[in-house]
C-alpha cells in the first residue's frame, strides 16, 4: 500500500501580515517534513506539499486550527514520496500570477459548479461552454470534452482571452482549471468583462476526476510536481491516452523538456522518439544541432585548459 499523499490546496483571504504566516506555516511543514511548494500573500495561500499519509493528514488538522485556512478542502492524490525535491515556502504579491492585483476574487467571482452539476448537465446535453484556463501544455494530455482552449502560455496572459470569447457574452461558460485557484480570478475577470453568465468548476478538474473518473474529462491531469500528469482509475477500459508525441504523433502522455538550455520546451515525447545517440529529447532537428556544437565547444575547451594545465605542470 502506499504511504505517500499530496495535497493541493488555495484559499483567498485576506492575510495582513504574509510574512508572518509564511514562517508559521514552514515552521508546521518542517516539523511534518513535508516538501513542496506554497504562497502567501496578502490575498490567500496556495500550496502542494507532499509527505507520508500520517504526516499531511497531520498538516491539515495544524492549518485547521489558523483562523486563515479553517475550511480549506483539499485534493488528494497519491504521491511517490519524490514528488517534490524540497520545501519552498514564500510570500509574494499574488497566490497565482494574473499581474492583476484588483482582481480580487472575494469580491467578484463567477459562480461556483459542483462536479455533480456540471456532470449532470453533460449528461442532460446542456448547452455550455467549458473554458480551460490553464496553460496551453497543460491540456494536451487531458481534457474536458468540446473545451475550448485559452490559448495561454502563460496565466499572465489572461487578458488576451477576451477576443477570443467576445462571441461567448450571452452563453454559459464554464471555467475550469486544476484545482480552482486560477478560477477564481479568470470567471471573475470574464464577469467584469461584460459576460453574463459565467460559472466556475469548485475545486477544479482534481476534483471531477476524483469523482467521475473517465467521465467527460478525457486522459490524464497535468501537476506542477515530478509526477507530471496524475490519473484516477486509469486501469479501467473507459480510460483514454489523449496526448500523442509531438515527433510521431503516437498516443502518450510522457512530458519532457528539450535539452537544449536556450529552449527547454515542454512537451509530449514518446519514448521511441528520444534521440537515439544521447537519450535525450528534443523538440526540434535544430536543438538537437546547437546542443551538439555546445557540446563540441565545451570539450573543447576542456582539452585546452588541460594541455595549459599540463604545460604550467612541466614549467
Amino acid at each position: 500500500m502506499n504511504k505517500f499523499q499530496v495535497l493541493l490546496y488555495y484559499k483567498y483571504v485576506d492575510i495582513a501580515d504574509p510574512e508572518a504566516v509564511r514562517e508559521a506555516v514552514r515552521e508546521i511543514c518542517k516539523n511534518l517534513d513535508l516538501k513542496g511548494r506554497i504562497i502567501v500573500a496578502n490575498e490567500g495561500v496556495n500550496g502542494t506539499v507532499e509527505g507520508t499519509i500520517e504526516a499531511t493528514e497531520k498538516y491539515i488538522e495544524e492549518m485547521e486550527k489558523s483562523e486563515y485556512f479553517k475550511g480549506i478542502n483539499y485534493k488528494k492524490s497519491v504521491g511517490t514520496g519524490s514528488a517534490f525535491p524540497k520545501l519552498s515556502v514564500k510570500a509574494r504579491p499574488e497566490i497565482v500570477t494574473a499581474g492583476m492585483i484588483s482582481l480580487n476574487p472575494n469580491k467578484v467571482t463567477g459562480k461556483y459548479l459542483s462536479a455533480d452539476e456540471l456532470h449532470s448537465w453533460y449528461k442532460a446535453k446542456k448547452e455550455f461552454y467549458v473554458v480551460d484556463m490553464r496553460n496551453d501544455f497543460e491540456y494536451s494530455s487531458g481534457y474536458f470534452e468540446n473545451f475550448i482552449p485559452s490559448g495561454m502560455n502563460h496565466f499572465f496572459e489572461l487578458e488576451k482571452v477576451l477576443p477570443k470569447l467576445e462571441h461567448l457574452k450571452s452563453k454559459t461558460i464554464v471555467t475550469v482549471c486544476t484545482g480552482g485557484i486560477r478560477c477564481e480570478k479568470a470567471s471573475g475577470f470574464l464577469v467584469e468583462n461584460g459576460f453574463g453568465d459565467v460559472y466556475q468548476l469548485k475545486d477544479g478538474i482534481h476534483s471531477y476526476m476524483e469523482k467521475y473518473p473517465n467521465e467527460h474529462f478525457k486522459g490524464k491531469l497535468y501537476v506542477f510536481d515530478k509526477r507530471l500528469t496524475v490519473g484516477f482509475n486509469t486501469e479501467d477500459p473507459t480510460h483514454e491516452v489523449v496526448g500523442s508525441c509531438l515527433h510521431c504523433s503516437e498516443k502518450s502522455d510522457s512530458y519532457v523538456n528539450c535539452e537544449l538550455n536556450t529552449c527547454h520546451y515542454h512537451y509530449i515525447c514518446c519514448g521511441n522518439c528520444r534521440d537515439k545517440e544521447t537519450g535525450y529529447a528534443f523538440c526540434k532537428k535544430e536543438c538537437k544541432e546547437k546542443y551538439v556544437i555546445g557540446l563540441g565547444l565545451r570539450f573543447s575547451l576542456l582539452d585546452e585548459s588541460s594541455k595549459l594545465n599540463n604545460t604550467i605542470d612541466r614549467g
